[in-house]
């Protein structure tokens, strides 16, 4: 048995209290090309006991992945544009939790079905891989992600977890997904959320 999704509402009592930080935040513009639509913040804001919270909620003992924007806000406005679309995370939990107010909220976060694998996830044991056909986990960048991240007559739309003020989404990295549309024109209309992504202890 597996956790796939578990999504939590009016999750911090403080979240206002985070937005007025991200409102505060500065989000520099990459000097080249982004891999995904928008910009994160330029420093991490760490809650405390966060990462226990968390690690509470799935039943798993969880700490930050390294190498990741685990923390960082991260802002996509309307005309942000990135290089890729459809992905998969490099970790063992993703959550988003979304700081948009709710008359501004549009999407939320979508996830796909690969056509031509079948499957709705990126293989995550050498037994999934296997079964793909494939020999080495980096065959799923170079062979499916990689080729296949903008195409959508590729995929198929599985289910949408709506955008909601304080709405925190926990879900496994491994699924194919992407962060539907941007929107606004501000850090106070746009689609601005607090990502965090954990790897177990």
């Amino acid at each position: 048995m597996q956790l796939s999704y578990i999504i939590i509402d009016d999750f911090l009592d403080n979240a206002q209290q985070l937005r007025e930080l991200a409102l505060k935040a500065n989000f520099p513009y990459p000097k080249d090309s982004t891999y995904f639509p928008g910009r994160n913040s330029e420093k991490a804001t760490l809650i405390p006991e966060l990462d226990k919270i968390i690690s509470d909620v799935v039943g798993e003992r969880l700490k930050p992945m390294p190498g990741t924007s685990h923390g960082k806000f991260r802002l996509a406005l309307e005309n942000d544009k990135g290089d890729a679309n459809i992905h998969v995370d490099n970790c063992h939990w993703s959550a988003i939790l979304y700081l948009t107010p709710d008359e501004y909220c549009q999407g939320g976060t979508d996830f796909y079905h690969h056509k031509a694998t079948q499957t709705d996830h990126a293989p995550y044991t050498a037994e999934h891989l296997e079964k793909m056909g494939l020999t080495d986990f980096r065959q799923v960048w170079d062979e499916i992600l990689l080729k296949d991240t903008n195409d959508f007559d590729k995929w198929q739309h599985l289910m949408n977890i709506p955008m909601k003020f304080n709405r925190l989404v926990l879900f496994r990295p491994w699924l194919y997904h992407n962060a539907g549309i941007s929107f606004g024109n501000s850090v106070e209309d746009g689609r601005l959320i607090y990502p965090l992504f954990y790897q177990n202890v």
